[in-house]
């Protein structure tokens, strides 16, 4: 469960600075059109921060650190978000700084995208296996706390 904490404050760390990056960056060349940056320290933290934070809450529920298949789902979502956040990064700086942006990195977003796609599905894969396992098994309160 400390992967995730940590993870979702790192996420949360990246997400302020990345909205600090695009404001200062947009100031300072006095630029006023659309740039991904707009959009990066939203995805650090919705995905990031957020997507984390949830996660966090449903291994305390069910267990799902414990499964081998969370280190899969724990690296996979990690470097889609890595990859597509770059990818986004390096395309709004140029946009910002007024030169062309090469298709590749169009290209490496959608790879980042993909990545972290696999990474969702490894998610519920997993929460669906722990879901079946816990079905059948009785519900047992806390100890000291009486069912109403």
């Amino acid at each position: 469960m400390r992967k995730s904490y940590y993870a979702a404050h790192v996420y949360m760390i990246l997400g302020l600075i990345s909205g600090l990056y695009y404001r200062e960056l947009t100031k300072l060349n006095h630029f006023e059109g659309d740039t991904q940056l707009a959009v990066v320290h939203t995805h650090l933290l919705a995905l990031g921060m957020l997507g984390f934070l949830i996660v966090l809450a449903l291994d305390k529920q069910f267990g799902l650190s414990g499964a081998k298949q969370f280190t899969y789902f724990y690296w996979c979502y990690n470097a889609g978000i890595a990859i597509t956040v770059l990818a986004m990064t390096y395309r709004g700086t140029l946009t910002v700084l007024g030169h062309t942006v090469p298709e590749a990195v169009s290209m490496i977003a959608g790879l980042g995208h993909i990545v972290l796609t696999v990474g969702l599905i490894l998610l519920f894969v997993l929460l669906g296996k722990r879901l079946k396992d816990d079905a059948g098994a009785p519900v047992v309160p806390e100890p000291g706390r009486t069912e109403v």
